[in-house]
């Protein structure tokens, strides 16, 4: 089953601190509406069945949002939009505009939600939005953005005290989230796979992670190919049979790293995506994984 991220534009109405996706370009880059909906048909036919519209702030494209998803509904495919909720600034206005896209089609919200994100937008906004969800059959959830220190603990709690379904999402630090002073952790030995849903850029790069994939800039270790360059097939079929990524799919990063060398009390130090960027954004260390990727590696697992 394939699923993707779809970056439709880079613009966004506010400038987190904790913003993954930011780069430090002052400019912003757009799809054409006729080249993404070419693009859906095309998603269409490689078996794409749920497409989540993020990037910058959907919203702000809004007529060509409905356009966007109703084509999605003609082709079977389930849509869900990413969202800081601005756009909700009153129970009547977040209702009109989510019947529109309830009628569209529209099958989910993820509403983003954090300390730095309610620095520009309201909590009340993100209720609203929640709440007309509710009304308006669109199945939803907060994404509550977090480090986990007890700054967060009121912004968890207004979340509790309205009954909203949230689930916290740990801070990525890469883009602008690079620049956030890190506590020092000590996570539980687990093995951190990673789903690795593809997240296609608007500049029609396509990437086979849609976190922080598009931040090793020193190995380009999860740049797919551009869609001018290559069919949407191909670019899914080469993050389907890479076979480092089926290790990260499978083993997951930390056995990954116990079998680069890195000791055992090293690797509980580490949050999931630095981890990955420390393996992978190497050129020895990846030269080395991808030699033994289809032998060796994929052995070191119970």
């Amino acid at each position: 089953m394939r699923k993707i991220a779809f970056g439709y534009s880079t613009r966004c109405n506010i400038k987190c601190s904790h913003c993954v996706a930011a780069d430090e370009r002052p400019f912003h880059t757009k799809m054409e509406l006729a080249r993404a909906r070419g693009i859906i048909g095309e998603m269409a036919l490689a078996g794409v069945t749920g497409i989540s519209f993020t990037a910058g702030e959907p919203f702000i494209y809004f007529d060509d949002l409905l356009e966007l998803v109703a084509l999605c509904r003609e082709k079977n495919i389930y849509t869900r939009i990413v969202t800081n909720s601005f756009w909700a600034k009153t129970p009547e206005i977040t209702r009109e505009l989510l019947g529109r896209l309830r009628q569209c089609g529209l099958g989910e919200l993820r509403l983003s939600y954090s300390r730095w994100h309610q620095h520009h937008v309201p909590r009340k906004m993100v209720l609203h939005a929640a709440r007309g969800c509710m009304a308006a059959g669109i199945a939803y959830f907060v994404s509550f953005v977090t480090d986990f220190s007890e700054e967060d603990d009121s912004f968890e709690q207004f979340l509790r005290d309205h009954g909203l379904k949230f689930f916290p999402e740990p801070v990525i630090y890469a883009g602008r989230a690079d620049a956030i002073g890190r506590s020092a952790i000590l996570t539980d030995y687990q093995d951190n796979r990673c789903a690795m849903n593809p997240y296609l850029a608007p500049d029609l790069n396509m990437y086979a992670c849609c976190d922080a994939g598009s931040h090793f800039n020193t190995t380009n270790f999860f740049l797919l190919g551009n869609l001018k360059d290559h069919s949407l097939d191909q670019l899914f079929a080469r993050s389907e049979n890479h076979p480092l990524y089926t290790c990260i799919r499978h083993m997951g990063i930390t056995n990954i790293a116990s079998f680069a060398g890195i000791k055992s009390r090293e690797i509980v130090t580490y949050r999931k995506c630095e981890l990955c960027k420390k393996l992978f954004d190497s050129p020895e260390t990846l030269k080395m994984l991808g030699k033994v990727a289809q032998t060796e590696l994929p052995k070191w697992i119970r």
